[in-house]
Formats: structure tokens, sequence, C-alpha cells
């Protein structure tokens, strides 16, 4: 074949060439955004955990993968149902969680960018079913983080994936320099593209952001000596690189390369690093090769027709479930079964997330007293539009005539089916009609320890969701919920009793 280029191509023009493609189409939809809000909340000092929760709850879609996993095969150690993000939190931990979520969030974008390229989409199945490879051999590992050597394997084909997709006309050309028998394709990479696939992913990743040890992931790196030692670093990149390569010998095995000798001299050659013997490596993979199919992920090219015929999980609230009484009962049910070490904190965000999720509010918001200051505040919060008021949410515990005061002096649960009442205005105090006024219907769940109230639960409807009502059936796991959340609070006050500013 007659040669097309000899001469390596400049790789920053490529690179240059690249930004320009990604201006023009877009980052991957809504993956850079989110990479940046997760890596927030597992970068994060203070209110970790509850920022993790917040941010998967921001993305209902998300909400429901991270679940879905959560209770799946892989963490069964736990022995019981997880049904909050939050308990989720608390079980595996925010950097397991955080990891989680990078990686089901760049399903997400990967399979929205890639359903208009086939070479795109086979380059995203690859990598899908190689973070399926890492999640099983990382479980055989007993690592520490199982969801780090998922995104790290995910990742590691990062810079073939953005070519295939932004630069399709320049892989064409590498795919056609391959045709030469003696250039392999990474020869081909350089010569036209002026750099190494994984070197193209290492200045995406940069460029998003990504933790240093996620980016030095994305090197190739090849089989080392038997009982040569590794870093943790190393070992991902080892595991990534293998998964990788096992996940391409798959997919271009008719039967799923179950009969492919590939896969067996990958494992040979990697088990060592990986702390594995061989026949384990092979059982992990096929494991994940089935584990890939039964989620419906793995999506092989000769289905790529079909692809993107699934239903697609809704991004949106949409008002108050019809199960909502059996959300409650279970998000009750994770609370109850919380460890003796949950903290208050961590019962409190288990109580705001069920509220939230179960009764389909548009804001839940927790208020707390703070005797010192004689006053209540906003203390945590899920929903949208609440953080810009949230600095708003706060008023005088000195009684005042309205629904407020009136749940908090008596104790009891007050819900206002229609807030837009001319007839009810009198009763709505001024900071609600400043910051929350678009809501059609809300709730006041007081919490009281020893008949003096130490701050309640919001939440409500707003005027853009079907008109509900909460339902006598839902108030019997209300009242559970709010006796959990309030035992914890004089729990906590027996040891501090100054405690409600350190609550939350």
């Amino acid at each position: 074949m007659k040669n097309l280029s000899v001469r390596p191509a400049n790789p920053e023009k490529t690179l240059e060439l690249l930004w320009s493609r990604i201006r023009q189409r877009g980052d991957l939809p809504g993956f850079s955004k989110a990479v940046g809000a997760i890596l927030g909340a597992m970068r994060g000092d203070d209110d970790r955990e509850f920022n993790m929760t917040k941010t998967v709850l921001s993305d209902p879609a998300l909400t429901q993968k991270v679940l879905r996993l959560a209770n799946s095969a892989m963490y069964s150690m736990f022995g019981q149902e997880i049904n909050t993000v939050s308990k989720a939190v608390i079980l595996l931990g925010t950097e397991s969680i955080g990891h989680l979520a990078l990686g089901l969030k760049l399903i997400d974008g990967l399979s929205a960018a890639s359903t208009g390229s086939i070479n795109a989409r086979s380059e995203m199945e690859k990598a899908v079913l190689a973070g399926h490879i890492a999640r099983q051999v990382a479980s055989s590992a007993t690592t520490r983080d199982a969801e780090e050597a998922v995104v790290c394997s995910m990742l590691h084909s990062l810079g073939r994936m953005m070519v295939t997709f932004y630069l399709p006309d320049r892989w064409a050309l590498v795919q056609a320099r391959c045709t030469d028998p003696v250039i392999d394709e990474a020869q081909a990479t350089r010569e036209l593209l002026g750099l190494a696939l994984d070197e193209i992913g290492c200045r995406i990743a940069q460029h998003w952001g990504l933790p240093a040890g996620l980016i030095d992931s994305l090197q190739d790196l090849g089989p080392r000596p038997a009982g040569e030692p590794l870093d943790h670093a190393d070992w991902l990149a080892a595991l990534a690189t293998m998964s990788s390569r096992c996940a391409s010998a798959i997919c271009e095995e008719a039967d799923g390369g179950k009969s492919n000798p590939a896969l067996t001299s990958l494992a040979d050659s990697y088990a060592d690093m990986l702390g594995l013997e061989s026949p384990q490596v092979l059982v992990a993979v096929q494991s994940a090769v089935h584990t890939a199919e039964q989620e419906h992920v793995f999506v092989r090219p000769s289905r790529l027709a079909g692809a993107g015929r699934k239903a697609p999980e809704t991004g949106q609230q949409v008002g108050k479930p019809v199960d909502a009484a059996a959300i409650l009962a279970r998000g009750v049910a994770d609370m109850r079964d919380a460890s003796p070490g949950t903290s208050a904190g961590q019962l409190m965000t288990m109580g705001l997330e069920t509220v939230y999720k179960g009764l389909g509010f548009s804001r839940a918001i927790v208020f707390m007293h703070s005797y010192e200051q004689a006053r209540y505040s906003a203390r945590m919060c899920f929903g949208e539009g609440v953080q810009e008021v949230f600095s708003r949410l706060v008023f005088d515990d000195a009684y005042q005539p309205d629904v407020f005061h009136a749940a908090l002096a008596n104790d009891k649960m007050i819900f206002v089916e229609n807030a837009q009442d001319p007839a009810f205005v009198g009763k709505l105090p001024r900071w609600w009609r400043d910051t929350l006024s678009n809501a059609r219907s809300f709730m006041v769940l007081p919490l009281t320890v020893n008949r003096h109230p130490v701050g309640f639960i919001y939440g409500d409807w707003h005027q853009a969701l079907p008109a509900a009502k909460i339902d006598p059936i839902e108030v019997l796991p209300l009242n559970e919920l709010r006796r959990l959340v309030t035992s914890a609070v004089e729990q906590r006050r027996q040891i501090d009793p100054h405690s409600t500013r350190t609550i939350l």
C-alpha cells in the first residue's frame, strides 16, 4: 500500500483541532459540569457526605442508578437493602460513591454523544465493558475502592473515544494507515496525530480537572516481571490497561471472547501484577461480560440499530410519586437500620432525603433552632433554586401568629394545601413570602425534644407541579421519621447541650 505520510504530525495542531471541534459540537453532554460537581463533593473538607448526597440527588436518573448498583451483588456484603443515597454514602464512603457517580455519568455522556457514530459507539461499548471488568477484578483483589478502578478503566481509552467522536476524519486516516502490514495502530497514530492516544486522553483529563491519580492511570502500562512491586498508581494503570485490552479483544469476537486466546494471554501477563492468579482474572472477565449484558450496558455493534430505544430515565422531578407511602417506609427503614455509629447529622440527611424523594417535593429544607441567636435558620436543603435564597431562610424564635410558629408550638405536622389562597396570606410570614412564595403547597414537620422545638423539616411542591396533598397513610412513616431524628438529636444533646450548633 502507498504510504499516506511518514512525517509525524504536529501534536499541538491536533490538540487545537480537537478543542475547536469540542467547542463546535459541545463537550460530552453534561459530563464536564457533572464532573465538577462530583469532584467538588469528593474534595470538600466540610459536609462531604451531605454534598455528595445532594450532588447525586440533583440528578434523578443518576440517583436510580447509584441505588441500583449499591444494591447489586457487588455490595451484597453489607447484608441490607439500601433505599437512600444518604445510606449508600455512609456505607460505601464518599470516595466510592463519587467514583461510581463519575463512571455512571461518563456512560450517559458517551451514550448521548455516540448515537450518530458507529466508531464512537463501538469505543463507548469497549469503555463500559472495561469498567465492568475492572470492577470484577478489583473485587477479586479486595482493593479498597473498586469504583476508583472502574473510572480509571473506563477513562483509559478516553483519547481514543474523543478522537473517534470529534476527529472522525483523522481517525479514518489512522485506520487506513493500519492496513499497511508493517504499521501498527500506535505508529499510525503518532504519524498522523503527532501523539499517542493515551497522551491525548491525559491532556483532556487535565483540561477537565480530574484527579492526578486518575490521570496517571490513563497511560498504557505493559506487563512487568513477576514479583516486581507496584505502587497504587501503577496498580491502577495496570488494571486499566488490561481491562481495556480485554474489552477490545472481546468486542472484536463474535462469541464475546469466550474462546479468545488473547484473553488468556492478557490474564497470564497481568495476573501477577494485580495480585491474582490467571484463572481468577479469566473468571472475573467472563463474569463482567455476563453482568454487562444483563444490565443492558454492553451493546454489541450488531444491535446498534436498536440502541438508544430504551425508555429514557427522566431527569426532572414530576411531583408526588404514586407509591409515596412505600418510598417513605423504605427510607424510614434505612434510618431504623442505621448502625449505632451513625451521627445525628447523617440520620438527619437520611430523613431529609426520604421526605424529599418520598413525597417528590420541589424543595426540602431542614431548619434548626439556635438558642444563642434566638432564631431558626436553614441548615441543609435539597431541590433546585434553594441555594440562591439559603442565607435568607431565617426567622426569630419569638412567637408570631403564623403557620410555622403554630406547628412548632403545638408539635404537630401542618400541611398547607393552597398557600396561594388570598385568605391564607396573613398566616404566612414575610421571610417565606420573600423566598419560597412560588410554592403551591407545603408541609412543616416539627422536631421537638423534651417539649422544646429544636427545628423542623420543610417540604413544598411548587405551582408548576400537579396539585397534591399528604394522605393519612403517609403520616405514619413521617411521624416515625421525626421520632428517629429527634431521638438522635436528644442523644447528641445529652453529650453536648449545645449540639444543635454542630449537628449539621
